[in-house]
């Protein structure tokens, strides 16, 4: 049995850890690589950095931040935002990323994801899907640019469609759970983990470590992104999995 997976996810604007409630409301969190290093101690099993701003602001991700973390964290790195090129991809790479993530790019581009995976491995190419409910059709639908521009992808379909262009990952962001604490959203997570053969990560909405367990149990998930619970310092990594390997999930602690 493949051990499921607790990520925290450090959104950064500006240089900095931010944490909002649905993208908006942003409040400071602290540095980006002094948290790292001290999720990586906590027992993470790794670490996604977000940079929040770059899609929109049309510029590069944040390669700095990544290897200053890299020389002090041991665990596996993802990072995203505003990545559009082969070249960004190796940059990050090279600057100690195992992982990169894919959003709005690959929405407006779907073939760029084929090119990465062939260029990169699957392994490291994991597309981020940011969606919210539609309550007059009763869909989940696809935002890009930060979850500040809907589409007309039907989330879903768009999941299927980046695993057959070659995505390793999908990282699977509810717009409207994301900083409520009110837990994930099960119903979109267990749809894409019914129906894909890749991994989905879960995020947007966590508040308590039984949230953490229903995206195991209930949302058939392969992996728990968290913000607000570890920044904050409610919870511990450690306190997370020891919760959860008493309920019988499969935890490395």
């Amino acid at each position: 049995m493949l051990a499921k997976r607790i990520i925290p996810c450090l959104d950064v604007a500006k240089g900095r850890v931010v944490k909002g409630v649905k993208f908006r409301d942003i409040q400071d969190a602290g540095d980006p690589v002094e948290a790292g290093y001290f999720y990586a101690q906590q027992g993470a099993d790794e670490l996604f950095f977000l940079d929040i701003d770059a899609s929109f602001e049309n510029r590069e991700t944040m390669a700095d931040v990544v290897e200053r973390t890299a020389k002090n964290v041991f665990i596996p790195l993802g990072v995203g935002g505003g990545i559009k090129t082969l070249r960004d991809i190796e940059t990050l790479l090279r600057a100690g990323a195992d992982k990169v993530s894919i959003n709005t790019h690959a929405v407006l581009h779907p073939t760029f994801v084929r090119e990465a995976a062939k260029a990169f491995g699957s392994q490291c190419i994991v597309v981020a899907i940011d969606a919210k409910h539609n309550k007059a059709s009763n869909g989940y639908f696809v935002y890009t640019y930060g979850a500040r521009k809907e589409t007309s992808l039907d989330a879903l379909e768009w999941a299927r469609q980046v695993e057959e262009l070659g995505a390793g990952e999908i990282l699977l962001t509810s717009i409207d759970r994301d900083g409520t604490r009110q837990g994930y959203d099960l119903e979109l997570t267990r749809m894409l983990g019914l129906s894909l053969s890749i991994p989905v990560i879960a995020s947007g909405g966590v508040g308590s470590p039984e949230h953490i367990l229903q995206a195991f149990t209930l949302g058939l998930s392969d992996a728990a992104l968290a913000a607000s619970i570890f920044h904050f310092g409610e919870h511990s990594i450690a306190e997370v999995k020891r919760y959860l390997q008493e309920r019988g999930v499969c935890v490395r602690l």
